[in-house]
């Protein structure tokens, strides 16, 4: 029609290709106004080659050493490998499968480990932690002090057979006392009689379960159904055994008082 003027409207893609400008300007001009914070790390205590300094850099760098060991440590002079290894058993011995899950069967196993370990590392504690935080001892005292209740521990669950191997294969002399066995003999000695106990525990768990499969097996044969898994039929049985005896009890009480 004559008289109107037609204005013309921009697109959806003009309008999105605007707004994206905007926002880019928007975003420009605010990392402009923040400035981002300077983060500098430094050791002082005297001048670049002083021995305070050089002694502070190698305290630093052993801790984050052992920190990144805790773990191994935490398997080799505890007794978290033998509950972990009977829980892993134990699962098997039932048929579950992924139940209770691997999370699961090592939070237990960590915190069994904790309610196991707690009276050493007390002893720890008094003796070495505690005089070397109050400036009573230096350190090398209290690593040795610290290794005392350790030591006591792992050799009350080692065996002499494992002890004399690892003592023949260092080739080092035969101790006169169990306080001259060092730790590198002692922590794998104690390693591989941890494991022949689990191993034992597992046996004894798995034998109730074996028995269970071998009666549901036989009764399968006997009726002719070759075709259906025994473990179908017996994974209920096990359970419910497991249940009625109060397994969890039986076996956790079992773990913990075979450290005493």
């Amino acid at each position: 029609m004559k008289g109107k003027t037609v204005v013309a409207r921009p697109g959806l893609p003009a309008l999105f290709l605007i707004g994206c400008c905007l926002l880019l300007a928007a975003g420009s001009a605010g990392a402009e106004t923040i400035p981002l914070p300077n983060v500098s790390l430094s050791i002082g205590g005297g001048p670049p080659d002083s021995p305070a300094k050089t002694a502070t850099v190698i305290q630093l760098l052993f801790i984050l050493t052992v920190l990144s060991l805790a773990p191994a440590i935490l398997l080799m002079v505890t007794s978290f490998t033998r509950v972990v290894v009977v829980l892993s058993l134990l699962r098997h011995a039932l048929g579950t499968q992924q139940v209770p899950p691997n999370q699961i069967v090592i939070g237990m196993a960590l915190f069994l480990t904790f309610f196991i370990m707690t009276p050493v590392w007390q002893k720890v504690n008094q003796e070495a932690l505690q005089p070397y935080y109050n400036e009573e001892i230096s350190g090398d005292e209290a690593m040795s002090r610290a290794s005392g209740p350790i030591k006591s521990f792992m050799l009350k669950q080692t065996r002499e057979k494992d002890l004399a191997l690892f003592v023949q294969i260092a080739r080092e002399k035969r101790p006169n006392k169990p306080e001259d066995i060092s730790l590198r003999v002692l922590v794998p000695a104690f390693m591989i009689s941890e494991l022949k106990t689990a191993f034992q525990i597992g046996f004894m768990i798995y034998l109730p379960f074996i028995v269970i499969d071998m009666v549901i097996a036989s009764i399968l044969l006997s009726m002719g159904m070759m075709m259906l898994p025994p473990i179908m039929l017996s994974l209920p049985f096990k359970l419910l055994l497991f249940v009625l005896v109060d397994g969890w009890h039986l076996i956790v009480g079992s773990l913990v008082q075979s450290f005493h």
